[in-house]
């Protein structure tokens, strides 16, 4: 899966997005350092080991890596930065129930966001699944000969 570039710089404002998130009563917040076995549990049993193993690498960061959008005390979906390498965002996952709400889209930005706030002009999106989801929403693009990039030898 090929890898996209992100302009850090240039991403459009985001607090539309974020309220029309949090009218629907989500929350979005850095997940705690105490609730990295319940946000690790969360993608294991929604997504993958691998992306467990990169939110317990997120929450050992400081500040933590890893936004967590929550509703009545539940996870809804989370977005990582700086885990499998530094500048790089993801993994991100939303549970299917949430999908459509804006949710992937304000988490991605809050990772994105942080990204630059600690100094990046350019975000990588690694291995990429929904290209189309990236490009439409921060201007990403495809970055020429990274399949596999980092990701040629995945240990099973």
């Amino acid at each position: 899966m090929i890898d996209m570039l992100v302009r850090l710089y240039d991403l459009p404002d985001s607090s539309e997005l974020y309220r029309t998130v949090a009218s629907q009563g989500i929350t979005l917040r850095r997940a705690r350092a105490f609730e990295k076995h319940t946000v690790a549990k969360f993608a294991r049993e929604n997504f993958s080991e691998k992306w467990a193993s990169e939110i317990e690498v997120a929450m050992t960061r400081q500040p933590v890596s890893c936004w967590i959008a929550t509703k009545d005390k539940a996870i809804l979906g989370f977005s990582c930065y700086e885990t499998t390498q530094r500048g790089f965002f993801g993994p991100t996952g939303v549970i299917e129930s949430a999908r459509g709400t804006g949710l992937g889209k304000a988490l991605l930005f809050k990772a994105l966001e942080s990204l630059r706030d600690i100094g990046y002009a350019y975000g990588i999106i690694g291995g990429v699944g929904p290209r189309e989801f990236y490009a439409k929403n921060c201007g990403a693009i495809e970055i020429p000969g990274s399949d596999p990039g980092v990701y040629g030898d995945i240990l099973p």
